[in-house]
């Protein structure tokens, strides 16, 4: 398996479709199965010339791709970097061999009923499960039902890894921009299934911190959080927490921001969000055990709490805060937990990111942050991606559509060993 990516900013179409094809062909020297082309909404107006003008360059059997208001891509080996609200075309060439790989467009109106069999969806896929594979998915907010996507494809393809983001722009009154092989799509999802011979890996970084404690949620009314009661941690951390006074969610998140100091306490008028454990058996919990949630609005009168998802007694939660520095150190903490976690060299041959427009030089204050750290811990890989709407990818088995996230996925052969 071999992938390599390259980047321009030229601002002609053609100049730029050469540049990274030329400097693609040059690095891979041998035939390509998949090709994967994020550019930048700069070229709007040229969107429907793109592939034509590609096929003419360059022989793929498989193209996907789609357009985004900032783009990522390899400006010289060993360099990736984050090109925000200017022209650029990152293309990545990946020779897959012992991989299999089909390409999918879907409309809404396709979309099965969310209480329809696994079949239903099999079929609407035309994806064997028997095959293990594993999906590229890329898709227009505005007309795709994500959250139902990913829902009947998690039911469908439990253990397949789902990664991928919303198309992003400035104006997308005229529809997005969807790559698929030989097709200009404006609206709907499309992607790609990879089974055989390849091995798909995530991090999925938040950018939030926890603060104070968890709490096991005693009452709720869809998103809608009325009572929780601390969770006390024990002495043995083999014993499970103790239960502590219940208490509506306001008063819980009062007294955890009472222990904070004055830059945080500050930080939580603004940037406070809800982390749900996912794995409700996990006591020991680490970075990625939360799904993170915006908090969306409280009720004084009693108490509550409202957050972007729906929640039910029983389940832990714990307030988060959000800001650079958190980010950086949600992101870290990730990467060490993935390196821990291989066996023997790192055999990875690229990656994919599907950063959020939230994150960039505008958040951190200076540009290629994301890049930059990953490559401090993951080196000599080829990473490629866009700037999104919503990022696409996996948090405790189960596949979301996430907000101010960096989801990467990480693509290598599986292990002889």
């Amino acid at each position: 398996m071999k992938w390599v990516s390259a980047l321009s900013m030229r601002p002609s179409l053609e100049a730029a479709l050469d540049d990274v094809i030329g400097q693609a062909q040059k690095s891979l020297e041998i035939q390509a199965d998949l090709a994967l082309l994020f550019i930048s909404t700069s070229f709007t107006s040229e969107y429907p010339r793109l592939l034509p003008l590609l096929q003419e360059r360059l022989n793929v059997r498989h193209i996907i791709g789609c357009g985004g208001d900032g783009i990522i891509g390899q400006a010289s080996p060993g360099l990736t970097s984050e090109i925000e609200e200017q022209p650029a075309v990152s293309l990545t060439l990946a020779s897959l061999p012992g991989v299999k790989l089909q390409t999918f467009q879907l409309m809404a109106e396709d979309l099965p009923d969310p209480d329809s069999a696994p079949d239903r969806w099999v079929d609407l896929m035309q994806v064997d499960p028997t095959d293990q594979p594993h999906f590229i998915l890329l898709a227009d907010a505005a007309t795709t039902k994500v959250n139902d996507l990913l829902q009947g494809l998690d039911y469908a393809y439990p253990g397949a890894v789902k990664i991928g983001g919303l198309t992003s722009g400035p104006n997308l009154s005229d529809g997005s921009g969807l790559f698929c092989d030989d097709q200009l799509y404006r609206e709907g999802a499309i992607g790609v299934a990879l089974s055989g011979d390849i091995k798909v890996e995530t991090i999925v970084a938040q950018g939030c911190r926890p603060i104070g404690q968890p709490y096991r949620v005693t009452d709720a009314e869809r998103n809608v959080v009325l009572r929780v009661e601390e969770q006390l941690a024990p002495l043995d951390l083999d014993q499970l927490p103790e239960t502590g006074k219940e208490q509506t969610p306001l008063e819980a998140l009062q007294s955890v921001v009472d222990t904070l100091d004055e830059e945080d306490r500050a930080l939580a008028q603004h940037a406070l969000s809800v982390g749900v454990v996912r794995n409700e058996f996990k006591q020991k919990l680490e970075p990625g055990d939360f799904l993170i949630r915006n908090l969306i609005g409280v009720d004084p009168r009693i108490g509550a709490v409202a957050i972007g998802d729906r929640i039910r007694s029983g389940q832990r939660i714990q307030f988060h805060l959000r800001d650079a520095e958190a980010s950086a150190e949600d992101l870290e903490a990730l990467l060490e937990q993935y390196l821990r976690k291989q066996i023997g060299d790192h055999a990875a041959a690229g990656v994919l990111l599907f950063d959020c427009l939230g994150r960039g030089e505008g958040f951190y204050d200076r540009p290629d942050f994301d890049t930059e750290l990953f490559h401090r811990y993951i080196k000599n890989i080829p990473v490629s991606g866009f700037f999104c709407n919503g990022e696409i990818g996996p948090i405790g088995g189960t596949t979301f559509l996430h907000g101010y996230t960096a989801a990467f996925g990480i693509f290598s052969q599986p292990s002889r060993d």
